[in-house]
């Protein structure tokens, strides 16, 4: 069955510094634009809840896998972790890293 996901990491600042269109899904252009609509107005109504760390990571998904989905979540914040503590990396900042990226995108096929 095909699926499809948006994951987004937002900065402090409502900058998203990490954007990926993933699943097994064909990629449509309006779909990707519905997606990132949907994730904007959803960090509308938890960002006064949450921001008390300095990245919101959103994922929005029609995948039905709740140990999958949390699998997810664990890996890409390790990952994001490892990127942090890059003594380069100006946190905020975009994640322009290609090996980032292909990560993500492998557990998103792995677990979504």
């Amino acid at each position: 069955m095909a699926s499809t996901a948006c994951f987004v990491i937002v900065s402090k600042n409502d900058i998203p510094i990490y954007e990926a269109e993933v699943g097994s899904a064909p990629k449509k252009e309006d779909l990707a634009y519905h997606h990132q609509f949907i994730l904007h107005a959803a960090l509308d109504v938890v960002q006064d809840l949450a921001w008390t760390t300095n990245a919101i990571f959103m994922l929005l998904h029609d995948s039905r896998s709740e140990d999958g989905i949390k699998s997810f979540f664990q890996e890409v914040h390790e990952l994001y972790i490892k990127i942090f503590l890059n003594p380069l990396y100006l946190p905020g900042s975009r994640i322009a890293s290609s090996h980032f990226d292909t990560k993500v995108r492998a557990l998103a096929r792995k677990y979504l």
